[in-house]
C-alpha cells in the first residue's frame, strides 16, 4: 500500500517513520524545502540508508498522491486549512485514494461533504501533540455517516499495522 503524508513537520515525520517501519511505501510531501530536508535527515538517522528507499520526499501534493491508496494530512486543525487541503487532495488524488485527517476541532462529516468522495474520508480524533506522544496506544477514528466499509477496513488496518488499538465511531449529524 502506498501512503501519502502531507506535511513533513514533526507529526508527518513520525507518521512516515512508523509507516515505513510497518512496511508501507511512503511519499512525504511538504512545500517547505527545509521541512523535507529535516525529515530526510531524521528518517535517515532512524531507518538507516538501507530502509530509506521505502520513503520518497516530494515537493508537490500532486506527486505525493498520484498513486496513493491513503493520504494523511498533517496540517493545522483549523477549518480553513482542512478545507483547503481536502479540496487539493480530492482534486489531485485518484478516485481510489482514502483521505484521513487528524482533527479535534473540525467535523469530518462537514469536510467529507465538500469532496467528491465523502464515502472515503475518515478523521483521527487526535491533535498533533497527542499523535506525537510515543505512549499513545489507541487511535480513535470517526467517520461521516456515508463512509464505505472498505474505507474503514483500509484505515483501521493501516493504524493496526502501526501498532495501535483502533476504535471507530460514526459522527452524528445535527
Amino acid at each position: 500500500m502506498q501512503v501519502a503524508i502531507i506535511g513533513a513537520g514533526p507529526l508527518g515525520r513520525r507518521l512516515a517513520l512508523a509507516a515505513a517501519r510497518a512496511g508501507f511505501v511512503v511519499l512525504l510531501e511538504d512545500v517547505m524545502p527545509s521541512n523535507l530536508h529535516h525529515a530526510q535527515e531524521y528518517l535517515r538517522q532512524e531507518l538507516g540508508p538501507a530502509a530509506l528507499p521505502s520513503v520518497r520526499f516530494v515537493s508537490t501534493i500532486e506527486e505525493a498522491v498520484r498513486e496513493a491508496d491513503l493520504a494523511i494530512d498533517c496540517v493545522p486543525d483549523e477549518l480553513e486549512s482542512k478545507l483547503e487541503i481536502f479540496s487539493l487532495l480530492d482534486r489531485m488524488a485518484p478516485p481510489k485514494t482514502v483521505l484521513v485527517s487528524p482533527m479535534k476541532n473540525t467535523s469530518i462529516a462537514d469536510l467529507a461533504s465538500c469532496t467528491y468522495r465523502p464515502e472515503k474520508c475518515i478523521a483521527v480524533l487526535a491533535d498533533a501533540k497527542e499523535l506525537a506522544d510515543a505512549s499513545l496506544s489507541e487511535i480513535r477514528l470517526q467517520t461521516p455517516p456515508q463512509v464505505a466499509e472498505p474505507t474503514v477496513i483500509l484505515v483501521r488496518d493501516f493504524w493496526e499495522r502501526l501498532g495501535f488499538t483502533v476504535s471507530i465511531t460514526v459522527e452524528s449529524t445535527p
